[in-house]
C-alpha cells in the first residue's frame, strides 16, 4: 500500500450526536481552514440528534449529512468517507478544537513516502478543570508525545487517512464495534498489515473539551477500551510495543499490582504499614516522566493524586488483559476437548 501520489486535498469528517455545545467551539476553526484554502470541505454527519446540532452546523458553514438513524461514530464516518471529495479524510471528534497549524503537520506527514495515515494528540491544557478530566487528558498527551513516530495504530479523535487506503481495507469495522470503542485502533492494524505506514505527529494537536466523571471514565476505560483492546492484542501474532501497551508499561503494571497488593496485606497485619509508604517512591520512580508532567502542569498534590489513580488504571488494564488472554485460551482448548471426547 503506497502513500499519496498527489498533494493532499482534505475532507474533514465530524460525526456528531447532540453536540451543540461542542460544535459551536470545534467547527469554526475547521470552517476557517476552508476559507483559507487549507481544506476542501467540512462534513458533519448528524447521527439523528434531538437538539439543534444539524441546524447549527449548517449555520457555522459545514456540509451536513443526516445518518438516517443512530449509527454510532464509526458507521457515520464510513458514510461520510464515501461522499467525501478529498483524496484524504481528516477525522475530528466533535469535542476536539484543532490548532490553527494542524494542516501544516498533515501536509508534512503525507510528504513522506509510503505514509497512508497520520494522527496527533490532545494538547496539555484541557478547559475542564476537575481532577479526572485533567488526569485523563494529560495521560493521553503524555503517551502520544512519547510514542513511536512510526506508529503501530491509528487514532480517530484527530487523525487523517488516505481515502483510497481507507476504502481498500473496508473502513471502520462497525460489525465488531457497534458502539464507540477501539475501532480506530483496529483500523490502524489493518492499514499496517496492508503495507501502509502510519505516523504519529505529537505537534499535530487539538484541545479536548470532554468532561470526565468517575463512572463514565471507568465504564469507557474498562468496557470500551481495555477489554476490547486486550482481545485485539491477543489475536495479533506479535505483541505491540508502543504507546500504553509498550513493554515498559507492562513492567509498570506489575509494579502497580505489587503496590496495590500491599494495601490489603497491611490492613490484615501481614506486612507493616511502612512498607506501603515505602512503595510510594518506587511507583514515583517507575512513572517519573508522567509525574513530572503532572507536577509541571498542576502541582504537587495533583501529581500525587494522579500517580495513585494511575496505579488503578494499571490494575484494571492488567486485569482486562488477563481476562482476555484466559478467554482466548479457553476458546481454543474447549473445542479441542470436545473433539477428543468423540
Amino acid at each position: 500500500m503506497s502513500g499519496l501520489t498527489a498533494p493532499p486535498r482534505i475532507s474533514v469528517i465530524m460525526p456528531v450526536y447532540n453536540g451543540v455545545e461542542f460544535i459551536r467551539r470545534s467547527l469554526p476553526p475547521l470552517v476557517a481552514m476552508v476559507s483559507r484554502g487549507e481544506v476542501l470541505e467540512v462534513i458533519v454527519v448528524d447521527d439523528s440528534s434531538t437538539d439543534a446540532t444539524p441546524q447549527l452546523a449548517v449555520q457555522l458553514g459545514a456540509r451536513v449529512i443526516p445518518s438516517g438513524g443512530r449509527l454510532g461514530p464509526g458507521a457515520a464516518r464510513n458514510m461520510a468517507v464515501r461522499e467525501a471529495r478529498g483524496n484524504v479524510v481528516w477525522f475530528v471528534d466533535a469535542d476536539v478544537i484543532v490548532h490553527d497549524d494542524a494542516v501544516r503537520f498533515i501536509n508534512e506527514g503525507f510528504a513522506q513516502p509510503g505514509v497512508v495515515a497520520v494522527f496527533g494528540s490532545y494538547d496539555d491544557r484541557p478547559p475542564a478543570q476537575n481532577f479526572l478530566s485533567q488526569y485523563k487528558n494529560l495521560v493521553h498527551h503524555f503517551y502520544h508525545h512519547r510514542g513511536r513516530r512510526v506508529a503501530s495504530t491509528f487514532w480517530s479523535g484527530c487523525g487523517v487517512v488516505i481515502r483510497a487506503a481507507f476504502l481498500a481495507v473496508g473502513g471502520f469495522d462497525v460489525e465488531r464495534y457497534r458502539r464507540p470503542s477501539i475501532e480506530d485502533i483496529e483500523l490502524g492494524y489493518r492499514l499496517r498489515h496492508a503495507g501502509g505506514s502510519i505516523l504519529l505527529i505529537p505537534e499535530f494537536q487539538g484541545t479536548h473539551l470532554k468532561v470526565w466523571r468517575l463512572l463514565n471514565l471507568l465504564h469507557t476505560e474498562i468496557f470500551c477500551r481495555a477489554i476490547p483492546w486486550s482481545r485485539l492484542l491477543v489475536e495479533q501474532p506479535d505483541m505491540t510495543d508502543d504507546l500504553n501497551v509498550s513493554s515498559m508499561e507492562r513492567v509498570r503494571a506489575v509494579v502497580a499490582g505489587l503496590f496495590l497488593l500491599l494495601l490489603p496485606c497491611a490492613l490484615t497485619g501481614f506486612v507493616p504499614w511502612w512498607s506501603v509508604l515505602a512503595g510510594l517512591p518506587v511507583i514515583t520512580l517507575a512513572n517519573w516522566q508522567l509525574a513530572a508532567l503532572f507536577l509541571r502542569r498542576k502541582g504537587v498534590l495533583f501529581a500525587l493524586a494522579g500517580l495513585l489513580f494511575h496505579q488503578l488504571y494499571y490494575l484494571y488494564s492488567g486485569a482486562a488483559f488477563a481476562y482476555s488472554w484466559l478467554e482466548a485460551k479457553l476458546r481454543r482448548t474447549v473445542p479441542l476437548a470436545g473433539q477428543g471426547s468423540g
